[in-house]
């Protein structure tokens, strides 16, 4: 049995009451600060200033300090410097030919590596794969294998990862032998092995900033995608990883640096040949080994010259990190 009583009517949204004096501009009296307040603010401007001052201004005095350095070698050599390989303190005959490529050939090729390994474990972490303690875990490991000194690192390639490896460069040896890559035989420390362990201590900073990214990316944009029907990797590849692309790549470049300037364990692991030979199987040098290695015994123009590739360290890595603001900020204003 139905009720005819009507329905209990809707109320209407009360209004604020008024006083009936309108609301200007005068009606608001802005508050006097005290003269010790604005002290401290211009106190605490003057202070970031000054810091912020400070960085730049000790950059500089190291620009500066390496160019002055360099200025012998420079107006000796020249760009010679840069296209001949010959390491002759005797006859005081310098040449970082052989340095540049080392650390070009390592740095690339160490970051070809890292950059699938890296970004896909950032995936693997951040996705739900697996339990999110599992997770966790993994995501601390990658973290203290970031922490863990360069000389020890060093030192496990030199006694355990080389040896394991060894095998795998004679038969790249034995079938690839006929390319120049691959036609010296390993004996030991060389170039490949260098390779892999920038491989090593790059991965946790791809790692580490991928994920990052992909955490930061908008839930909205996942659920979206779902929305319109498309599958977790259709999410993925289409919508995730192009949002957080332009972070991503920030951090690989950020590794390429850390990969070009790399020292103690490079120095432990690639031989420090001061003959140049194309093939990843041979030793090899880099200009931070080379650094490290005879900066000690230098002397006259030999400091000059250690100085000159210092400097063209300098530029390859300022080159970089230019590269790395410009791709970034494109990438940003794309997606």
């Amino acid at each position: 049995m139905t009720s005819d009583a009507p329905p209990p009517p809707i109320a209407k949204p009360t209004q604020p009451p008024t006083t009936g004096i309108p609301i200007t501009a005068a009606s608001f009296t802005l508050r006097r600060r005290p003269t010790s307040e604005k002290l401290l603010d211009l106190g605490f401007h003057q202070l970031t200033l000054l810091l912020a001052s400070f960085v730049a201004i000790l950059l500089l005095l190291i620009v500066i300090t390496v160019f002055h350095g360099a200025r012998e070698a420079m107006a000796s050599f020249g760009l010679r410097f840069l296209t001949t390989s010959a390491w002759d303190p005797v006859n005081e005959q310098y040449g970082a030919f052989i340095a540049i490529y080392g650390t070009l050939v390592t740095s690339l090729l160490s970051l070809l590596i890292a950059i699938p390994l890296g970004v896909g474990t950032a995936i693997f972490i951040t996705e739900d794969l697996i339990p999110t303690a599992m997770r966790n875990v993994i995501g601390v490991m990658v973290e203290l294998l970031a922490a863990i000194p360069s000389v020890v690192l060093g030192l496990w390639a030199i006694f355990v990862m080389e040896p394991a490896i060894r095998p795998a460069l004679d038969l790249l040896h034995h079938w690839l032998g006929w390319s120049p890559l691959f036609a010296t035989v390993p004996q030991g420390p060389g170039m490949a092995p260098a390779i892999l362990i920038l491989v090593v201590m790059i991965l946790p900073i791809i790692t580490a900033i991928s994920r990052d990214a992909l955490n930061q990316v908008p839930i909205e944009l996942r659920q979206g995608a779902y929305g319109v029907g498309t599958t977790r990797w259709g999410a993925l590849f289409n919508i995730i990883l192009p949002a957080a692309v332009s972070a991503i790549t920030g951090g690989v470049m950020l590794a390429l640096g850390r990969a070009m300037g790399e020292t103690m364990a490079v120095t432990m692991i690639i031989g420090n040949a001061l003959n140049f030979d194309v093939s990843l199987l041979a030793p090899g040098n880099t200009i931070a080994s080379m650094l490290a290695n005879q900066f000690g015994e230098a002397d006259g123009i030999q400091v000059s010259a250690l100085m000159y590739a210092a400097l063209i360290l300098m530029l390859l890595t300022f080159v970089v990190n230019v590269m790395a603001q410009w791709v970034v900020r494109r990438l940003s204003l794309k997606y």
